[in-house]
């Protein structure tokens, strides 16, 4: 199939390259005359593992415009995947969803083929139905359903597995306007997606409410993990991962995103559960759930800060490992580490950080507040205590020797568990997340025996 992507940034960059690694043809769309030009250059203009090796494989299936029009009238289906920021109320912005459907729509009115709009950006209930289909018809003076497609088909991903989410989804979310627009999207995707992944098709609010109670849904397991590993730490002998480990063993539970350990951030995350509590009061409806998750995710950080304050003196060097809100990215948007760094710094800590890929991206956001390490081995240098706040898994060659204090023994704080104890433990005061009082608890881990014949 020939298709365009409107929007060629963290999600749409990846969504043309996998398109085209799959045998389509693609059109890249970007305002960014710079995305346009990499693009163009069989370069990728985000950073994303695998992405450039991908753009440059396919370099004869991919190309990039800045001019719309142009791109819908030589293409089939056109995918929006435009940014839509929160609104001081907490709602989504449709002003770029708006601004692309317009150019989408006067090509609409010069085309006589079916054409489908895919809308991917993140939008509030209502929005596809509403004010996207409305300017569509508007503008094109045609019908949403028999002259144009119209889909809400948001993507399930996270930014450093972006390229693996959207080639093998856990599932296809597809809002139609109707069986033919919903039909050809399916069929584009059943060539995309190799591990055949059910396909949940609906109308637009159905598909648009599932898309934030997704993440609501899975905050909410992160935020009850955290909540456990905080009540395990006060308990002696306690160890909130092998009480995880048990319970993710009921099939109505699972153990994805249940360990308690830093809390969650990054664009998606935060403000989808944000929007979600915002849309259910402008319903009437108490979202207890979702903000009381919010509450328990806003003061992870500053609950972790305490514990290291308490294990250093005044004028310590605290070293904190990982400032991306996760690893294999360099965002550091909503960053509980970002977070920890700033709690650290207002209490009169002095504060080294290392991160293997957002050192640029937290001296914009943090300035000259903290020492910027070259390595993990020369931040972790003479520290009072060390903070691995980001799991990225670099950090599991930390080795015990390059812990040096003199006299005094470092403090640990391995709050992803990453770090064998064992070999810690000799130079270094050791805690990790979830585990009460009293340091190892004595229990055996968790093993389970296996059913009988």
């Amino acid at each position: 199939m020939n298709i365009s992507v409107v929007g060629l940034g963290k999600l749409g960059a990846v969504l043309a390259g996998v398109m085209a690694e799959r045998g389509h043809e693609v059109t890249g769309v970007d305002i960014n005359p710079v995305f346009v030009e990499a693009i163009n250059r069989g370069r990728a203009p985000v950073r994303e593992p695998g992405l450039d090796q991908m753009i440059a494989r396919n370099a004869a299936r991919l190309r990039a415009t800045t001019d719309v029009r142009q791109a819908v009238a030589r293409t089939e289906i056109t995918f929006v995947v435009v940014p839509t920021p929160s609104s001081p109320d907490a709602t989504f912005s449709l002003q770029y969803v708006l601004n692309a459907a317009k150019p989408i729509a006067l090509a609409l009115a010069q085309k006589t083929a079916y054409h489908l709009v895919v809308i991917s950006s993140t939008v509030m209930p209502g929005s596809t139905g509403g004010e996207i289909r409305a300017l569509l018809e508007r503008v094109s003076g045609r019908r949403c359903g028999p002259d144009f497609g119209l889909c809400y088909n948001p993507e399930f991903i996270a930014l450093g597995s972006v390229i693996r989410d959207m080639s093998r989804p856990d599932m296809i979310l597809i809002g139609e306007s109707d069986a033919r627009a919903g039909d050809l999207l399916e069929s584009l995707y059943r060539t995309v997606c190799p591990n055949h992944p059910p396909v949940a098709r609906m109308n637009f609010v159905n598909a648009e409410l599932t898309k934030i109670s997704v993440n609501t849904f899975v905050t909410t397991k992160i935020s009850y993990a955290n909540m456990l590993a905080e009540v395990c730490e006060r308990v002696p002998g306690a160890d909130a991962e092998v009480v995880a480990n048990a319970i993710g063993l009921d099939s109505r539970i699972g153990r994805k995103y249940l360990q308690g350990a830093l809390g969650y951030g990054g664009p998606c995350f935060p403000r989808d559960n944000k929007a979600f509590a915002r849309f259910a009061h402008m319903r009437g409806v108490d979202a207890t759930l979702a903000r009381a998750t919010d509450q328990v995710n806003s003061r992870q950080a500053e609950r972790l800060g305490e514990r290291v304050l308490q294990a250093t003196a005044e004028g310590d060097r605290i070293a904190i490992l990982g400032l991306s809100y996760k690893p294999d990215t360099e965002v550091v948007e909503e960053s509980q580490a970002i977070m920890l760094a700033r709690m650290l710094v207002r209490a009169g800590a002095k504060v080294a950080v290392y991160d293997p890929a957002a050192m640029e991206n937290a001296r914009r956001v943090l300035d000259g507040s903290v020492e910027y390490a070259p390595s993990m081995e020369a931040c972790v240098h003479n520290a009072a205590a060390v903070v691995i706040a980001t799991p990225w898994p670099q950090f599991k060659d930390l080795q015990p020797e390059k812990l040096t204090t003199g006299a005094r023994r470092t403090v640990v704080f391995d709050w992803w568990r990453l770090l064998p104890r064992q070999d810690f433990e000799p130079v270094a005061d050791y805690f990790a997340c979830g585990e009460g009082a009293g340091g190892a608890p004595q229990a055996s881990p968790l093993r389970v025996a296996a059913s009988p014949e």
